[in-house]
């Protein structure tokens, strides 16, 4: 690969985001969301990288070879496998999409919609994209206040998820459950004290499933313009799972429930 030059800094250009890793730059480049700019670890890591550098070079992406040392001062302790895109920030979708798009439903599968209350974290917030991407999901809700924002490492733990899902910010969280319940949906919520397990859920029809933040759960609002609460059984000592981990196994019940062809 031909050396390119070098920049001193290692600050991202102005305006762009990072996003870290070879896997979340790939999924960016395969969706055809072409970065404007591509930083590759010169040495072993550039021929490592090499496949991924074409594609990026056959979109026109401007490619700059950097030591590691300014990636991993750019990366401040993210682990970004020798390449790094520079992309547009990404934008929440507005409230008016969601409700949009509910309205005109055509898809042969009913909506599944991932709702989260108060998950401010953002390696918490990534991993709930990477799942929901996974489940086939069909968006994800979250409110205008205490919620994580779309960032660089949101992107990066996601793997692609934070492009591939769109994501609703809700100006009133309680009053945007109340409105998919007018539509149809059927929203159910996830909480340590219910009487309901997670398994006796139906979320074969149209869903919106709600998780809370960690410790703290839904807020009392959320929880009263929930249809009904389940929970999961917990057979050890411990009390309760991260919510990224607890979101993946409610997602993939919704899957189980649904089948293979009806995502």
């Amino acid at each position: 690969m031909s050396k390119h030059s070098r920049r001193r800094g290692a600050q991202a250009p102005g305006g762009l985001d990072a996003v870290y890793g070879v896997h979340a730059v790939r999924a960016l480049i395969e969706r055809g969301e072409m970065p404007r700019e591509l930083w590759v670890q010169d040495g072993d890591a550039s021929e490592r990288l090499a496949e991924l550098v074409a594609l990026a070079r056959d979109g026109n992406v401007k490619v700059v070879t950097q030591p590691r040392d300014t990636l991993d001062r750019l990366a401040q302790g993210a682990v970004h496998q020798g390449v790094v895109a520079f992309c547009p920030p990404l934008a929440f979708e507005p409230e008016a999409s969601l409700w949009h798009r509910l309205q005109g439903w055509s898809a042969e599968a009913a909506p599944l919609l991932l709702v989260l209350d108060g998950i401010t974290d953002v390696h918490n917030f990534g991993a709930c994209l990477r799942s929901a991407d996974a489940a086939g999901a069909h968006g994800v809700v979250v409110p205008k206040d205490r919620a994580a924002p779309l960032n660089a490492t949101v992107r990066k733990v996601a793997c692609g998820a934070a492009e591939s899902v769109p994501v609703y910010r809700v100006t009133n969280l309680a009053r945007a459950l109340a409105r998919m319940k007018e539509m149809g949906v059927w929203v159910t919520g996830t909480a340590g004290e219910a009487e309901a397990e997670l398994y006796d859920a139906d979320f074969t029809g149209a869903t919106a499933l709600v998780m809370g933040a960690e410790g703290k759960g839904m807020r009392r609002l959320t929880r009263e313009a929930c249809d009904g609460l389940v929970k999961l059984p917990m057979a050890g000592q411990v009390a309760s799972l991260n919510v990224s981990v607890a979101t993946g196994i409610c997602l993939f019940e919704a899957v189980r429930q649904r089948g293979a062809g009806q995502r």
